[in-house]
């Protein structure tokens, strides 16, 4: 991994610990409809499967295609409204992301958080307006697993894929960065569920502090 020339991040459960207020959100809308709400570990394991993957786990998957939408929007108003008020950095993320830039390495966000909530989060944390590039769902119409918006980060830093790391803390985060031909690294301190084993994931690097991530350079 001595060729690695920029890190490209993950946002929810890499950078910042977002459950305190994504199980929020979703516990307001399961308690409109009278339904048990979300312990933080059930929150935090299924907190990277977005807004769908929690409220299938509350409603426990028998939701009828019709409401999702609904559901959706409403968990969506009740985000928006308490984006922050528990949302932080992981332990170490601040050092890292200090640290990129003293060594002057470039350093982006890609992310499947929906843009109109990555613009309201991340007024929040002004470190993460040192970030060189951000890209959303928004930007190209593709999420991850797809390797576009990976691609698409790199071609905005100038730098080609082989020289990019991107770390992520769930296996489709694995797959879009080997599928871009970038090198791979697993955000130990992240979401997962706990059937979930980074290893099998096949990453280059499997991190268990942010701050270890400094080594490569």
């Amino acid at each position: 991994m001595q060729d690695i020339s920029s890190v490209l991040f993950d946002l929810d459960g890499t950078l910042l610990d977002t459950a305190p207020d994504m199980g929020f959100a979703v516990n307001e809308v399961l308690k409109a409809h009278g339904k048990e709400t979300l312990t933080d570990k059930q929150v935090r394991q299924c907190a990277n499967f977005g807004s769908r993957g929690l409220l299938s786990d509350g409603f426990g998957g028998d939701i009828p295609e019709a409401m999702i939408p609904v559901l959706r929007q409403a968990f969506f108003r009740v985000y928006s409204e308490n984006i922050c008020n528990g949302t932080d950095f992981y332990s170490g993320v601040a050092e890292l992301l200090i640290g990129l830039s003293d060594k002057q390495i470039p350093w982006g966000i890609v992310t499947n958080k929906p843009g109109v909530l990555t613009s309201l989060l991340l007024p929040h944390f002004p470190l993460l307006s040192e970030a060189q590039v951000l890209v959303t769902p928004d930007t190209l119409n593709k999420a991850k697993p797809d390797p576009a918006p990976l691609l698409h980060a790199a071609n905005q830093l100038g730098l080609a894929p082989e020289r990019c790391l991107y770390v992520g803390d769930v296996r489709n985060d694995v797959i879009a960065a080997q599928r871009a031909n970038m090198f791979s690294a697993v955000a130990a301190w992240g979401y997962r569920r706990e059937c979930d084993h980074p290893s099998d994931w096949e990453p280059d690097q499997i991190f268990n502090n942010p701050t270890q991530i400094l080594s490569l350079f």
